[in-house]
């Protein structure tokens, strides 16, 4: 992969924002820094070239809870004219005690996959990732299973008992958090996570054989807006007694690496989830083999889904690499 341009989007604050950094740091010639407010993502490129002294910072507006925000970015880019050689979708929301809906009828916290897969079909169709790219989208540890307080809908058995064993129908509803859902903050952040595990193992079947797509957690790393932003028994309770443990907290930078060492790996993990070791959230990412990450059947319904709720597909998908 050549280190010309990337894009990170979140870049305004938290682990974008120390990915962009490390970036630089690595040697890239240009890092896109994305934010929802264009002024504020101007205000944090001028901030990044002061504090690494490198002018290769470019700001770009992406709201990723409108699908016309996509579409504009990629506009944007297309004017450019030069590829992405690397895509950290890094970009996220927490959701809150009571279910949020956007605008565009999607639940608060599953809102940046279906701006990240626009972006991304966009920047395919347009053909402005370069030939060996590398993408890296943001999932978090609940994916995996065995975290505390965070448990995940087991998409089969809510198929079956709603939506007549429909897949695709029961993982909109989920997206969608329709009227079968029984909303729960952190069940609804699992899901989230999870159907960008799948997501990306779909994605990976359409790129071309050059292009590589890879979920990661970056493991526990409080002093982000998902600790700031989280809920008061979260906040108030497990996020200090996690700080107090040796090994459950790292800092952005260490965190944000993650996304960088994974930019490295090659098309043959292409799809997979990274994550810290069963029973952990920081150390050493490792390669994910619980059985629920590999279902076929569900990873396509997560595809089919987004592809549903974004109207956002790939426009030559034969050309983009047949779905084995």
């Amino acid at each position: 992969m050549r280190h010309s341009i990337a894009l990170v989007t979140g870049a305004t604050s938290g682990l974008g924002y120390a990915a962009a950094r490390l970036l630089a740091d690595g040697g890239w010639q240009e890092v896109i820094v994305t934010g929802r407010i264009l002024a504020k993502s101007k205000e944090i490129a001028a901030q990044l070239a002061d504090e690494t002294k490198k002018r290769i910072f470019t700001p770009l507006e992406l709201d990723l809870n409108r699908a016309a925000s996509a579409t504009s970015a990629v506009a944007e880019l297309v004017k450019q004219g030069r590829p992405v050689d690397f895509l950290l979708l890094n970009a996220g929301l927490v959701p809150t005690k009571k279910r949020v809906i956007t605008t565009e009828g999607v639940e608060a916290s599953q809102a940046p996959l279906i701006g990240h897969h626009e972006l991304t079909v966009g920047l395919l169709n347009a053909n402005l990732l370069s030939p060996e790219a590398r993408i890296v989208i943001t999932s978090a540890e609940p994916a995996r299973g065995g975290v505390p307080m965070f448990k995940y809908t087991d998409l089969s058995a809510f198929a079956a008992k709603y939506y007549g064993g429909d897949l695709t129908a029961a993982a909109e509803a989920l997206i969608r958090s329709g009227t079968n859902v029984r909303y729960s903050p952190n069940t609804a952040y699992a899901d989230a996570k999870l159907m960008i595990a799948w997501w990306a193992e779909a994605l990976a079947r359409r790129l071309p054989s050059g292009i590589a797509v890879y979920a990661v957690s970056p493991g526990a790393s409080n002093a982000t807006n998902v600790a700031r932003n989280a809920g008061p028994l979260l906040k108030y309770l497990l996020i200090p007694i996690v700080n107090l443990i040796p090994g459950m907290n790292q800092t952005p930078e260490v965190a944000a690496s993650r996304y960088i060492q994974a930019s490295e790996l090659g098309t043959d993990v292409s799809g997979r989830f990274f994550a810290s070791a069963k029973g952990k959230f920081s150390g050493p990412m490792e390669l994910q083999r619980q059985p629920h990450l590999h279902i076929r059947a569900s990873q396509e319904a997560a595809w089919q889904a987004v592809v549903k709720v974004s109207g956002a597909d790939l426009s030559h998908p034969a050309s983009l690499g047949a779905v084995s």
